[in-house]
């Protein structure tokens, strides 16, 4: 049986369309994602915990899901919306369809509404809090308000690994390769494939969660330590932040992705703002200022470090977003840090990106 749905915006306006996936309602931040494909690593990516993912390709669901695709244990968004999903995936990998991987996953969603409207809404007002529901007799009167006042909070907390997790190569789908090195990683929202371009090249990983002590990762003496993606507002991290500024002063070499990026900036006295819509997707061009080169990257945030408030005695500049100017990456000056806004391991070109992870191996003293 088709049921209707609804997605109330903040603004007040309503989409009608139908619902597929988790039957509940639920409130989010309303955001969207332009890849064309991938849809699994996007409700897989923890770094979408707190919100509900529009998708602007219209079809979603044709490969049907293959788990060893996944980027975390389990799907993260709050909601899905897309204009048109498929109920028969046609792929030789495909072991589950993705109407049955929402409802496991507790994920509500809604299809059949112009998300070309939407996005350009959200484009055009910024991102915006949203209802996904069911019920046909919503009253927008008691709903706006509870949509103004909802906030992204806790999330990082909420998708950090549970205890220390220890990974070698040949885990996880990685190559078999001699260990050379040891990395640890803060997990504040990681993907795997974050954690599998390490293993390939010669590093075993211990994965510290979120509520880590720097002096215990200092002291098992990693080559280096990387700090991962993850969700919601860097700013609320106070506590991490305070740990990741004394890993800064350890002279552990240090690779950061996206939220890793941001909290490693704040860190250092610098600060973030909340973008009007974000970058999510996986066409998103970015500059290496030191080479010149230009390479298409994947990325998903919503916060970005400030430009104007890094000081150029602390901090410089590596990458831009070729589109917007906004800083893609800095390197800091007099110690063996370096980090990056996009996804590197997400292979949005044909692995161009990836190369990063090998720059990092440089900084632990390899050849790579």
């Amino acid at each position: 049986m088709i049921t209707k749905a609804f997605l109330i915006l903040e603004d007040g306006t309503v989409f009608e369309g139908k619902s597929f996936g988790a039957k509940k309602e639920v409130i989010s931040e309303i955001v969207f994602n332009t890849s064309m494909t991938g849809y699994l690593e996007v409700l897989t990516d923890p770094s979408y915990a707190g919100q509900a993912v529009t998708m602007t390709y219209p079809l979603i669901g044709n490969y049907g899901i293959a788990k060893a695709d996944m980027e975390s244990r389990k799907g993260w968004p709050d909601g899905f919306i897309v204009r048109e999903f498929s109920r028969m995936p046609s792929n030789f990998r495909s072991e589950d369809s993705i109407e049955h991987f929402l409802e496991e996953n507790g994920i509500p969603g809604i299809y059949g509404i112009d998300t070309r409207a939407l996005t350009k809404i959200l484009r055009e007002k910024g991102t915006m809090n949203g209802m996904i529901t069911t019920n046909e007799n919503y009253d927008l009167e008691k709903i706006l308000p509870a949509l103004k006042e909802y906030r992204v909070t806790g999330v990082v907390k909420k998708v950090t690994c549970d205890a220390i997790e220890s990974y070698k190569p040949g885990d996880i789908k990685s190559e078999t390769v001699d260990v050379k090195y040891h990395v640890a990683v803060i997990d504040v929202g990681t993907k795997k494939n974050i954690i599998r371009c390490l293993l390939n090249r010669g590093c075993e990983v211990t994965v510290y969660p979120c509520d880590f002590d720097a002096q215990t990762v200092i002291d098992s003496k990693p080559d280096g330590i990387m700090i991962t993606n993850g969700p919601g507002d860097p700013s609320e991290c106070v506590d991490i932040i305070g740990q990741i500024r004394r890993l800064a002063e350890s002279g552990i070499p240090i690779f950061a992705i996206c939220l890793g990026h941001q909290l490693m900036a704040l860190a250092h006295d610098a600060k973030t703002y909340k973008m009007k819509y974000g970058h999510r997707g996986a066409n998103h061009p970015v500059k290496n200022l030191d080479s010149g080169k230009v390479y298409i990257s994947s990325q998903n945030h919503g916060y970005v470090v400030d430009a104007d408030s890094i000081d150029s005695a602390v901090a410089k500049p590596w990458f831009i977003n070729v589109n917007d100017k906004t800083v893609e990456g800095l390197w800091y000056i007099g110690k063996p840090i370096r980090t990056v806004q996009f996804h590197p391991e997400a292979n949005a070109g044909p692995k161009d990106s990836e190369l990063l992870f090998d720059e990092f191996i440089k900084m632990m003293g390899g050849d790579a």
